[in-house]
């Protein structure tokens, strides 16, 4: 009878300590789970104040077409050659900084990939870039400028650590075997690494940016790979399309 009751004790308690277990791992994962949320929101934020900033550009330039069309008017009435070349040639460096250099068919993505582009190009970061995004994409935008935002932002982070001379990064966005193709590669010093896996440089909750990347790839059933060589890191992710 006595060892009846201890078994019945002993059972009690594994099922206490399992029904514990559950409820600290469900604690653990919802509070995980509102980090990440609010981790994304902030990234979210980050990326359409970029978007504003870029459209604000454009329309700035926009709000200033008619003078110019007139400036150049007078300048040709005036058979001022010289100073028309000299005006246009000022209107085309001017243009460089708000057009849209690579257009992948994706107007979110478009955003987001010129801003941080423009951002490299400002910490000359030599860049290497091809982008086609397919328009049946299963990923929202937001999961795709929130994945393709994070894997920019590491790489521009890695890239300005180093000597100017040793930066870079490569680009390439497509469709390869019915599976949507997102590849960047660059430039790196050392890495952080536990247990296999890839730890992010950055400090506090910045780091949920790869995990991010993890979470929106099994979602849909994709793919995450991440190595590196010496200098050199690289991050592709496939998602069936």
């Amino acid at each position: 009878m006595e060892i009846i009751i201890i078994i019945c004790i002993i059972l009690a308690a594994l099922c206490a300590a399992a029904i514990l277990c559950l409820i600290l791992r469900r604690m653990f994962y919802n509070a995980l789970d509102k980090r990440i949320a609010r981790f994304q929101s902030e990234l979210i934020e980050k990326q359409v104040r970029e978007i504003e900033n870029m459209y604000r550009q454009i329309r700035g330039w926009r709000h200033d077409y008619r003078n110019h069309i007139q400036n150049m008017k007078i300048q040709l009435a005036e058979k001022n050659y010289p100073g028309l070349d000299s005006y246009l040639g000022q209107l085309a460096e001017d243009l460089d900084t708000v057009d849209t250099v690579i257009k992948t068919g994706n107007v979110m993505a478009d955003a987001i990939l010129n801003s941080k582009l423009n951002e490299a190009k400002k910490l000359n970061i030599s860049l290497n870039v091809k982008a086609n995004i397919p328009n049946d994409l299963p990923i929202s935008d937001v999961e795709l400028c929130s994945v393709l935002g994070n894997m920019l932002d590491n790489a521009i982070e890695a890239c300005s650590k180093l000597p100017v001379e040793e930066r870079f990064i490569r680009i390439y966005i497509g469709q390869i075997k019915g599976q949507f193709y997102l590849s960047v590669q660059n430039s790196a010093g050392k890495l952080r690494k536990e247990k296999g896996y890839y730890l992010s440089t950055k400090e506090g909750e910045h780091g949920f940016g790869l995990f991010r990347i993890d979470r929106v790839a099994k979602k849909y059933g994709g793919y995450v790979n991440r190595q590196n060589e010496e200098g050199v890191f690289a991050a592709e992710i496939m998602i069936p399309i």
